[in-house]
């Protein structure tokens, strides 16, 4: 485990050697970000302008939570919607939609870095996102999704070296709130990645509600690692004693440590029961839910 004390000193250290001048951090409001803004600040102070991006892949309320809770720092949000959705436009390949994500984000904090005089970005990647991204095993949009030619002096990432698990409590040391702290993993990508094939507005519209739902019944109740709904295909259904051809549900449950393995969570059965009701009642074009059991490996904790 990491020195907390002791870490938080040399990045903030490392912070002030590696930037000069004005520099924009990329906040999501997940732990990781987050940690990285206190650092950045503690190490910079105004000079750091923090950059959260709506891409139109998150999950329901998320952009108006992020105000709420980064209302006192000088918060610049940008709606990139349509640039985000039309970047993944007619890609199914899982690869190419994490490049084409990674090279949306950059290109967005190029254009407002221009604005402000800033060359240098700071982000959140973590270990488990460099090695998942080097080994092939899948890219990370801050790590392996980024293009090769940037318009930035630096990129700089305190937490390059650090598990999820040692992030979580650095963020309790510098005084995070648990709400962020303890908060669950949230793919850079967003729901691009748990929608398999082609992202649209209409497979966007449908897995934002089942993943709130998902959240819903089991953050609170079971605290598991990660949680989460996916859209898989379509698949034949009755509702009403009607035919329809609906989209398929995937949940996903999931305990873990680091993040770099996970066991799926055995949940009760009335609890899965009522997700199942409840996203295929108030989804209407849903006609069937699954729940992965699936650990990692062999598979990963997302679909994508």
């Amino acid at each position: 485990m990491v020195k907390v004390d002791r870490f938080i000193n040399e990045s903030i250290e490392k912070i002030r050697e590696g930037v000069r001048g004005r520099t924009i951090i990329a906040l999501s409001g997940g732990v990781d970000s987050s940690v990285c803004a206190v650092l950045a600040y503690r190490a910079i102070g105004d000079l750091l302008t923090p950059i959260y991006i709506d891409t139109g892949l998150m999950r329901k309320g998320e952009t108006e939570r992020i105000k709420k809770v980064f209302s006192d720092m000088n918060l610049c949000v940008i709606d990139a919607k349509k640039s985000f959705l039309g970047a993944l436009r007619g890609l199914t390949d899982p690869e190419e939609k994490r490049m084409a994500v990674g090279e949306a984000f950059i290109r967005v904090f190029e254009e407002e870095a221009r604005k402000i005089g800033a060359r240098y970005l700071i982000q959140g990647t973590i270990y488990p996102d460099r090695i998942e991204s080097e080994g092939g095993i899948k890219s990370h949009h801050n790590v392996g999704g980024l293009p090769s030619v940037i318009d930035f002096e630096g990129i700089v990432e305190p937490l390059a070296d650090l598990y999820k698990d040692e992030v979580r409590e650095v963020a309790r040391v510098v005084g995070l709130p648990g709400e962020i702290s303890e908060r669950m993993p949230f793919p850079g990508p967003g729901l691009s990645i748990r929608i398999i094939g082609e992202v649209t507005e209409e497979k966007l519209d449908v897995v934002r509600v089942a993943n709130a739902i998902v959240e819903e019944e089991l953050v609170e109740r079971f605290n598991p690692w990660q949680t989460f709904a996916a859209l898989l295909e379509k698949g034949t259904g009755v509702k009403g004693d009607i035919r329809v051809h609906g989209w398929i549900i995937a949940v996903r449950a999931v305990e873990s440590r680091d993040g770099m393995t996970a066991e799926a969570m055995e949940l009760p059965w009335e609890v899965l029961r009522k997700i199942e009701s409840r996203i295929t009642g108030e989804i209407p074009n849903v006609s069937r839910v699954l729940y992965d059991l699936t650990p990692k490996p062999p598979a990963t904790i997302e679909f994508e």
